[in-house]
């Protein structure tokens, strides 16, 4: 019995032993054939919405370039566009891979890494005409998505194509695209709210008693609406209600540039409402039980 011990035991050693080395062999292949490249690490996302009322309008965000000598081989970094047609209302237009300008790497400054960080933006003006699209091809909820794309001095380019999850997300966070969502300066003037609740005791929207209401974030004042819950003290000035139906108004000054209209949710699947623009148009409406927490498609633009 000891003796196959003993065989046994020697066998799982040589087993062990070829195991290693063949493991061994292949990260050896591995790091003898890796070619390092360079990554644009997202520091932050300045800005991720663009305003089709205003060619100034800026998508921006800033990056960090790290490369095998630590920025010592970084040239420039150039911004393509494409767009997104999420607005198929007025036809699909498609434009894709669309160069708009370049950074180069003098405009970056040593960051507290040691390596060159910079800001890198384009105006809604210079991607709509790099895209070579008039007013007619695009609408608020539409996508601007801009590719960075990343030289080095030996004359290689990296972007989205040649990054890997790995690189994308987690430590790297370098996903060389990043998406733009079009808005418009809204109509100033006096917007209707109609409320409606199926049981009959007020909003409780993201709270089993009550919580929050319509947020409506313009220029970055909030303002927030909504039906008066009995169970418990609104968070904001709600509207007074008979359970069932209430109704309030917001007001947009003239010279707003944005408008953002954002739903909490809806607890129980009671709540419905409806949004009326200055002029008494219906601008959306939301059936009982519909409405879902997130941003809501609000739109009427300045003429």
């Amino acid at each position: 019995m000891k003796n196959i011990i003993k065989v046994l035991v020697s066998l799982l050693i040589i087993f062990s032993f070829n195991s290693c080395k063949q493991s061994d062999n292949i990260i050896d292949s591995t790091l003898d054939n890796f070619e390092t490249g360079a990554v644009l690490r997202t520091i932050q996302v300045v800005s991720n919405t663009l305003n089709s009322s205003n060619n100034a309008s800026t998508w921006e965000v800033k990056v960090e370039e790290q490369d095998q000598q630590d920025g010592k081989l970084f040239k420039s970094v150039s911004v393509y566009v494409s767009i997104r047609d999420l607005t198929p209302d007025n036809g699909i237009t498609v434009a894709k891979d669309k160069f708009v300008k370049s950074f180069d790497a003098s405009t970056f400054s040593t960051g507290p890494k040691g390596l060159p960080t910079g800001n890198v933006s384009a105006s809604f003006g210079e991607a709509a005409t790099a895209l070579g699209i008039t007013p007619a091809q695009y609408a608020p909820g539409d996508l601007f998505v801009f590719e960075l794309r990343l030289e080095l001095t030996d004359g290689r380019i990296f972007g989205a194509s040649s990054a890997a999850g790995i690189i994308t997300g987690g430590f790297f966070a370098s996903p060389f695209k990043y998406n733009a969502i079009l808005l418009c300066s809204p109509e100033p003037g006096t917007y209707r709210v109609v409320m409606h609740d199926s049981f009959g005791d007020g909003w409780q929207t993201n709270g089993g008693n009550g919580g929050n209401g319509i947020k409506v974030t313009m220029d970055g004042v909030v303002t927030e609406i909504g039906m008066c819950s009995p169970y418990e003290a609104s968070p904001y000035v709600c509207t007074p209600n008979d359970g069932f139906d209430a109704e309030t108004t917001v007001t947009i000054p003239v010279g707003t540039e944005t408008a953002i209209w954002n739903f909490p949710g809806d607890q129980y699947g009671e709540i419905a409402f409806e949004i009326y623009g200055p002029q008494n148009q219906l601008l959306l409406a939301v059936g009982f039980g519909e409405g879902s927490p997130g941003l809501l498609p609000v739109t009427l633009c300045a003429m």
